[in-house]
């Protein structure tokens, strides 16, 4: 008779038990992918503050995963793994249960940004001004080296032949050369309100801000800083 009674109850809570444990909510595909399309964009404004793109555009495609999704407890978080090329990169979907599952995802992004084009031809290296360059938007998914600022490319010199329209990235300029070795400079030394100036003669050439060797009129050489075409500070 006492078996008889507890065993229905003991079923019952044996029942209630299993369904508890073996229980889990489907995950819909589609939701995960909007999660990972979101941390995606995240990425991308995040890379565009740090490169300084102005007005910048994204489109987002996520590469399905073709493994099947399981069930999660839990809602799955979704984790950066490889976000260094923002044109492709990888995110990781976890589901945090006890022994949970972890699915990988690529992204691949369109960019465009309004950035510094040549507004006639640059030959090989002339100095950059404010009137040879223009803002205009172009696709920059290939180049992310691209300037969105017309100041930061001033005052700079072009590597190679330049043509108008062309998209300007970092690696098309350089410094340009204010001193070069054998040419006489003006050595001009401040302090306070006091200023003194006598010639020399460069021993190396130089950039804006590079670090030479100088010869003052006295025969004596200095270390000396370029500070504009052909003009150098003393650094010691």
């Amino acid at each position: 008779m006492f078996n008889k009674r507890i065993l229905p109850r003991f079923l019952t809570l044996l029942l209630i038990g299993t369904t508890k444990v073996s229980w889990s909510a489907p995950v819909a595909p589609d939701k995960l992918v909007a999660q990972v399309q979101q941390a995606a964009q995240q990425e991308l404004k995040r890379h565009a503050e740090l490169s300084n793109w102005s007005e910048p555009q994204f489109d987002v495609e996520v590469v399905r995963n073709t493994r099947p999704i399981g069930p999660c407890n839990a809602a799955p978080r979704v984790e950066a793994a490889d976000v260094r090329s923002p044109a492709r990169m990888r995110f990781v979907a976890i589901c945090p249960d006890a022994g949970g599952w972890r699915y990988d995802f690529v992204t691949r992004a369109k960019i465009s940004a309004r950035v510094v084009v040549a507004a006639n031809d640059l030959s090989s290296g002339k100095t950059v001004s404010a009137e040879d360059v223009l803002l205009e938007r172009h696709d920059i998914t290939g180049t992310p080296d691209a300037f969105s600022d017309i100041a930061a490319v001033q005052e700079l010199a072009t590597r190679r032949t330049i043509r108008a329209g062309d998209v300007i990235r970092a690696n098309m300029l350089v410094a340009p050369t204010l001193v070069k070795r054998g040419e006489p400079v003006r050595i001009v030394a401040k302090r306070d309100q006091i200023e003194v100036s006598m010639g020399g003669e460069a021993l190396d050439t130089g950039a804006r801000g590079a670090t030479i060797r100088v010869k003052n009129a006295s025969g004596v050489t200095i270390r000396a800083r370029v500070t504009e075409l052909g003009q150098v500070e003393p650094v010691d």
